[in-house]
């Protein structure tokens, strides 16, 4: 077939929303998502990965089908989807769904007053999955609810609020049923609380919720049904800039296609070739759509089993095998049940619902959760090429271990036939993976025994694992030589050992974690043995004995459920007047717009006329010399108009806040991987990174590449200063000890994951070198001051801009800086606007993050579990800037002791200058590490004595007024009444008891339970750092505009800054506005951090609105029973000015280094939180069972907004709770196998962590096993 000989462009032919778009030029590389945003200017649909990760940019695609005459509703990644995909459908986005300006749909009215959106980036996403599960389902069960949202990530809430509002949705009654004094269990406030406290556990109001009326949503346009049923299907063909889509409609066309194309892949869901093309570089010029041919979406059921065409999504599949488990008995069905088992976890609903059978068994992907249990299933494949149709076992196509080309080129696969299961056969399926939704699998199984008719003599044995190697492999030699034995003990011993044999594993050059698979290949194995022995004890329990009863619990998964909470937190006082609006569960002032997309962040501001778009092109080694730079090709590509290097900088290229720099572009140098080299301008972003892959860059290695902290300590590589803090006697002490513990534990670093990139809008104004800077930061004043400096302006040209941004958590301060700085010199190069938005993977590369940590400790204590001594040392990879990680270090030292008073303290904390990307705040700020150090330690003490960690807590707790060890004073009072309360709440003693009595009952799961107290000091160390401004203007019709220097980026600023305007004017919240903060109203504000943000601005705030009230007293005075509006009109022709500042100085706050004292803190939070777990021994999977949190945050201005955030980065280190709830959960398994006691455990705490930990037969194995490595395979970066 000729692609000359097809007919000239085609119309693409949809509906957005209930609008009809015919898109003349359809592009094949043009996804949905760029769509909706840049051509049709509906940005609600967010950007938050590109790769179908996150569900930030869910939409739901409805279609037709004619021979049904239904229409099918599924929800969709629109950064998957190319357009050309969606030829007659119709795509509802969340402005479809409802906004302020028509109605708000009750989806996002109740996430936004239930609290269920922070920073809002994700919230459309968030609102579009379950928009889309109540138009098919308008009562769902908890089980699709969160079935629904297991694609949709959130970085912000925890999910908690989120969940809230979709419990309101769901048909069955989110209690527990255990109900005393005929109260449901999250009711029973008299008995949480003390009588004379006033507490609430109310955050929202159903009463407030309009009803759900499915009469009310967009209908399906006619016009498409009348398409589908009349138009005859013909053959689409799309041709865009570089790619050609061809949507054949009959398998004969489409097998003329693929003998005339035999390299061109064949696209249903994109959720493979996708990826490919955006991450990987491949790219096809020619793709074949099949989607619409009717043989491969057929669905045949047969006497011996199931026929699914090749083009079904795996939704289809999933629903096509759940009603066929409901029919037919459940001996015909064991394969159906273990194929659906892997399926509900393959992905999110969103991959689920367009990804294909066919396409996840051709891409032979190692990662695959089906092809494992299809293979091992016998599954056939139905394949057909010009002139010839034949059928061969799916597990043909692995047969080689590597995946061979047993399928030709021109071969496509039409349709899989998935066999019913037989008397005397077990099927069974196993995967284990980083989380348990929407996560590649670390290693997956398939397994099939079929028995000899009434015995337990293996007759067929089918052993395939995914994973473990570039593709599905068959264990083929150990399933041969077990036919004909005895399903037993010796059985089992001898498969374990044939299958380690025969799946040879990679070496671990990639830092793959092979001793881990190698556990899981036979715990698996083992697995399968227990469920198989269990299953012939049922059907014949004279002969066969099964399993012990403490085996049985790890026969059961751990499942992801709707999970139950309460929130307590105290209430107003009765005497606050009903207006005053502190103190109450006020909904986040942009909840509603964040959930019908209306909320503005700096990619949705509307494009500029002759706006360019940059992409920065990154060093791809660690350390070296840039010999060239070749930008021939890359000049050449369509659209281009310039590239931008460190010569365009019209002044300072280098920052010099420390000795060493922080840069813009490189110049003759690297220093890490993903610095920026230079930048293209063209006049579209894909434009642009076309562009940037072509820019060619020779290097010249120069050693040492310095990674590691161990590297770093090698070559002596620090940042200066090294920072010290000592008090008391320590090597004194040390000589007067009971007993002296040594460890080390080391943490790894973590991304920010903001779902927002980094982003930024620079638009010149074209006169006084004035710019305006529209950017995504935590910190506008450095934005403002970096820019300037980098065009050599002077600060009152640079306008910076933030309505708000899409989280932060710290990683948006120095590096926003140097990214508005590559935009700004490009802007001012150009003399045009600039665009620069960070894809995630650039992100990812240029941005550091959180600091990876050792922390090494030498701790002195009696045998009471009196703590006597602590000699530590810190090290942090810092990366090859130093952006904060000095201060990082100095935060470390200064809250290493928590919640405990430790006499004789020694501690060392040393930045490592290493070639990473420099590593920059992150919520906790070095808390979190030295804390969880110190944690270890504690947790260490009471292994070495016997007593619970908790016992040692308590003995070594701050107690009464005491001095820290930077000497400054604190009043431990409230910090022993979180913990008793925590104690007490938690039921801690009797859960602690309840969990003895269970892994006494169970040998391969155990239950883990820890308590652990908090103290987090609050404050900057400078007085400078926490000074805040604002402003607010009141106008004459009464109505008062408020801006100030906080950021909002989730924790409710402005919503608490308004509420605390509210109340100084005494006005309604309705009648005061917040706009932006910007560098043109409040200048040199201080960034928000370090969860400052409300109280230092707060105080400004109030300080202005004081000052316009003072003004206005007489006038009040005058006339008492006047209203609001009455008093300002008089204001104004009294020419009282209506327009003020407010200014808070800061805290008085200091820290001499030298002497080792100050007072860096302003006040102390404290806390405790109680959490446990469950493990699955023979995996390391784990679950968390209950958490209580108790924590002190002085009065709260918003309980709703504060409850949500966790209270902050305070709150974030008690999740260390679940850390030691499953430290414990181990030390038991240990103790009962009799392993000696001291082990390490270091954060992240895996599945793979745990599994090793619990050592047994199978761990032994792998140390006995010729090719197992010796160590843990982990690259400490």
């Amino acid at each position: 077939m000729s692609l000359q000989g097809a007919a000239g462009p085609e119309e693409l032919i949809f509906y957005v929303n209930g609008r009809k778009i015919i898109e003349k030029n359809a592009d094949p590389e043009q996804m949905l998502l760029s769509y909706l945003r840049k051509r049709l200017r509906l940005t609600g649909t967010k950007y938050g990965c590109g790769g179908g990760g996150c569900g930030a940019c869910t939409v739901m695609i409805s279609t037709y089908e004619p021979a049904l005459k239904k229409i099918r509703h599924y929800s969709a990644n629109a950064c998957l989807l190319p357009i050309c995909s969606l030829y007659g459908a119709a795509v509802t986005t969340v402005e479809g769904v409802g906004s302020t300006k028509t109605r708000v749909h009750p989806v996002q009215e109740r996430l936004a007053k239930c609290h269920g959106s922070q920073c809002g980036f994700c919230t459309p996403g968030m609102v579009m999955s379950i928009y889309t599960l109540l138009r098919n389902h308008p009562e769902p069960t908890s089980e699709q609810m969160i079935a629904a949202l297991a694609g949709n990530l959130c970085r912000c809430t925890g999910y908690r609020p989120i969940l809230d509002a979709c419990k309101t949705f769901c048909k069955e009654s989110i209690c527990c049923q255990r109900k005393t004094n005929e109260k449901c269990c999250l009711d029973q406030e008299d008995d949480l609380f003390d009588k004379e406290e006033k507490v609430s556990t109310r955050l929202f109001s159903t009463d407030e919720f309009q009803p759900l009326d499915p009469t009310q949503e967009l209908i399906f346009p006619p016009e498409l049904m009348r398409m589908a049923e009349n138009q005859p299907k013909r053959t689409l063909f799309f041709h865009g800039e570089r790619m050609t889509w061809i949507s054949p409609v009959s398998l004969n066309e489409l097998l003329d296609l693929k003998a005339a194309y035999p390299k061109a892949p064949l696209l249903v869901g994109n959720t493979s070739v996708g990826p490919e093309m955006k991450f990987r570089g491949v790219f096809h010029p020619i793709v074949i759509a099949p989607a619409r041919i009717p043989d491969l979406n057929m669905v045949k059921c047969t006497d011996d089993g199931l026929t699914l065409g090749a083009a079904c999504s795996l939704s289809l599949v999933k629903d096509i095998l759940t009603n066929a488990m409901a029919e037919l008995p459940e001996e015909k069905t064991k394969v159906f049940s273990a194929v659906l088992q892997q399926l509900r976890t393959l992905g999110g609903e969103q991959i689920r619902n367009i990804a294909s059978l066919g396409g996840n068994i051709i891409s032979r992907k190692p990662t695959s959760d089906l092809n494992p249990i299809l293979a091992a299933s016998n599954c056939m494949l139905n394949l057909a090429s010009r002139g010839r149709k034949r059928q061969i076992p799916l597990s043909d196509i692995f047969a080689d271990g590597v995946g061979n080309n047993t399928i030709t080129p021109e071969e496509i696969l039409v349709s899989v036939r998935i066999p019913h299961s037989r008397k005397g056969e077990y099927v069974s399926a196993f995967r284990q993976a980083p989380r348990r939704e929407n996560a590649l699998p670390v290693t997956n199984a398939g397994m099939r025994v079929l028995f000899e008719e009434g015995t337990d003599t293996i007759k067929d044995l089918s052993i395939f694992y995914g994973g473990a190697v570039l593709t599905t492999v068959c264990a083929k030699q150990t399933c041969r030589t077990l036919i004909g034995r005895h399903w037993n003990k010796q059985m089992l011993d001898e498969a374990c050992r044939l299958v380690l044999k025969e799946i040879a594993l990679p070496g671990s050059d990639n830092g793959e974690k092979v001793d881990y698979k190698k556990t899981l290949i036979v715990s698996f194995f083992y697995r399968f043995f227990l469920e198989v022995s269990q299953s012939l004890k049922t059907m014949d329990p004279c002969h066969y004995p099964g399993i012990p009863m403490e085996y049985r619990s790890v026969l059961q998964d751990f499942k992801t459920k709707m999970p139950q909470s309460i929130q307590i937190y105290q209430d107003t006082e009765l005497s606050q007047s009903p207006q005053d609006p502190v103190g109450r569960p006020i909904m986040h002032q942009s909840g509603i717009k964040h959930a019908t997309g209306e909320a503005v962040y700096v990619d949705d501001l509307p494009s500029v006329d002759g706006e360019l778009f940059l992409a920065v092109v990154t060093s791809s080694r660690a350390h070296a010399k840039i010999v060239s730079i070749d930008t021939s090709e890359a000049l050449k590509g369509p659209g281009v108009f310039d590239i931008i290097t460190a010569h365009d900088v019209p002044a300072t290229n280098e920052f010099y806040y420390s000795d060493d720099p922080e840069i813009i572009f490189a110049r003759n140098k690297v220093i890490c991987v993903g610095q920026i080299v230079c930048a293209v301008v063209a006049d579209s972003d894909d434009h642009a990174k076309q562009a940037a892959a072509k820019v060619k860059i020779e290097y010249e290695v120069l050693e040492p590449v310095i990674l590691t902290i161990e590297e770093a300590i090698q070559h002596n590589s620090f940042f200066e200063p090294k920072r010290k803090l000592e008090q008391g006697n320590v090597d004194r002490a040390f000589e007067t000890v009971d007993n002296i513990i040594e460890g080390e534990i080391r943490i790894g670093g973590q991304e920010h994951f903001y779902i927002e990139t980094q982003s930024v809008l620079v638009v010149p104004k074209g006169e006084d070198n004035e710019m305006d800077v529209y950017v995504s930061t935590q910190h506008p004043a450095i934005i403002q001051e970096m820019v300037a400096a980098s065009l050599g302006v002077p600060a009152n040209r640079i306008m910076c801009h933030v309505k708000r941004v899409g989280g932060a958590f710290g990683g948006k301060l120095l590096k926003a800086g140097l990214l508005a700085s590559v935009a700004a010199v490009a802007a001012n190069k150009t003399s045009r606007a600039v665009r620069l938005i960070l894809s995630r993977g650039d992100d990812m590369l240029i941005t550091g993050g959180r600091h990876p940590f050792i922390g090494k400790y030498k701790v002195g204590f009696m045998n009471d579990g009196r703590i006597r001594a602590v000699d530590a040392k810190y090290y942090i990879n810092g990366g090859c800037t130093p952006d904060e990680s000095v201060l990082v270090a100095e935060v470390s030292l200064l809250k290493m002791d928590n919640a405990y008073k430790i006499p004789n303290l020694r501690c060392w904390a040393y930045a490592c200058k290493t070639n990473l990307p420099s590593n920059t705040a992150f919520r906790g700020f070095g808390f979190p590490q030295s804390a969880l150090v110190t944690e270890t330690w504690i947790t260490g003490v009471a292994d070495k004595i016997g007593l619970s960690p908790e016992k040692i807590r308590e003995i070594n707790m701050y107690k009464e007024n005491e001095q820290t060890h930077f000497k400054q004073k604190l009043d431990p009072q409230n910090l022993i009444r979180c913990w008793n309360e925590c104690m007490e709440k938690s039921a801690y003693c009797s859960r602690k008891t309840a969990v003895n009595e269970f892994n006494k009952q169970n040998h391969w799961k155990k239950k883990g339970i820890a308590i652990v107290p908090m103290k987090f000091p609050f404050g900057l160390g400078t007085r400078y750092l926490s000074q805040a401004a604002a402003l607010v203007h009141i106008y004459t019709d009464g109505s008062v505009l408020l801006t100030h220097g906080g950021i909002e980026m989730g924790q409710g600023i402005h919503t608490k800054m308004i509420q605390v305007a509210s109340r100084e004017l005494n006005i309604p919240m309705s009648c005061i506005h917040f706009c932006e903060t910007s560098t043109t109203t409040v200048p040199n504000a201080c960034a928000s951090v370090g969860s400052a943000g409300t109280d230092v601005n707060g105080m400004a705030v109030k300080d202005a609105c004081q000052t316009l009230l003072k003004r206005l007293q007489p006038i009040i005075n005058k006339n008492p029973k006047g209203t609001w509006n009455d008093w300002i009109k008089e204001a104004f022709e009294q020419s009282v000015s209506l327009s003020a500042t407010g200014y808070f100085r800061g805290y008085n706050e200091n820290m001499d280094w030298e002497k080792g004292e100050g007072q860096p803190f302003t006040y102390f939070l404290y806390g405790a939180a109680c959490s446990e777990v469950e493990i699955n021994c023979l995996t390391g999977d784990h679950k968390n069972l209950r958490t209580d949190i108790v924590m002190d945050i002085g009065c709260s201005i918003n309980p709703a907004v504060d409850i949500g955030q966790g209270i902050g980065e305070a709150g974030l280190f008690l999740g260390c709770s679940v850390f030691f709830a499953l430290r414990d959960a181990v030390t038991r398994v240990r103790n009962e196998r009799g392993l000696k006691k001291t082990f390490a455990l270091n954060s992240p705490l895996t599945a793979e962590q745990i599994r090793a930990s619990c050592a047994d037969d199978f761990t032994d194995m792998m140390a006995n096993n010729e090719s197992a490595s010796s160590t843990p395979q982990t690259t400490s970066v």
